[in-house]
C-alpha cells in the first residue's frame, strides 16, 4: 500500500481554486516548510491544469493568484513559481504569469546584480 503525501495535489488545487483568507492561510503555512514544496507545485500544477480545462477562463483570478502566490512565497519557491507559470502556453498559465510578474517576487528574491 502506497500513501497518499499530505496534502495531496488536490487539496492543495482545490485551496487555489477558491483562495478565500482561510485557503490564503492554509497555503501560506504550507509554503513555511520546505518539506511540503513538491506538493505545493502539484497542486499549483494540477489548479492550473484544471483551469485550462474549464469551460470558462477567469484570468482575473488567475492573475490575482499568481499576484498573491508571489508576493506571499519564500524566495526558495520563487523560481519554481515561475517554472510552473512558464510550463504552457495556455492563456490559464499565461495569467496566471502575469500575475506572479506583477508581484515581483522572483526580482526581490533574486536582484539585479549591479554592474
Amino acid at each position: 500500500m502506497t500513501s497518499v503525501p499530505f496534502p495531496d495535489r488536490d487539496t492543495i488545487a482545490s485551496k487555489f481554486a477558491s483562495l478565500g483568507e482561510q485557503e490564503k492561510a492554509y497555503v501560506a503555512l504550507l509554503m513555511e516548510n520546505a518539506a511540503q514544496d513538491e506538493n505545493l507545485i502539484d497542486g499549483l500544477h494540477r489548479h492550473l491544469n484544471n483551469a485550462a480545462g474549464a469551460p470558462f477562463l477567469n484570468t482575473l483570478k488567475l492573475e490575482n493568484l499568481g499576484k498573491w502566490i508571489g508576493e506571499a512565497a519564500p524566495a526558495r519557491l520563487q523560481i519554481r513559481l515561475m517554472e510552473a507559470a512558464k510550463s504552457s502556453q495556455h492563456p490559464a498559465y499565461a495569467a496566471f504569469r502575469t500575475g506572479l510578474s506583477r508581484s515581483g517576487g522572483l526580482e526581490k528574491a533574486y536582484p539585479p546584480a549591479a554592474i
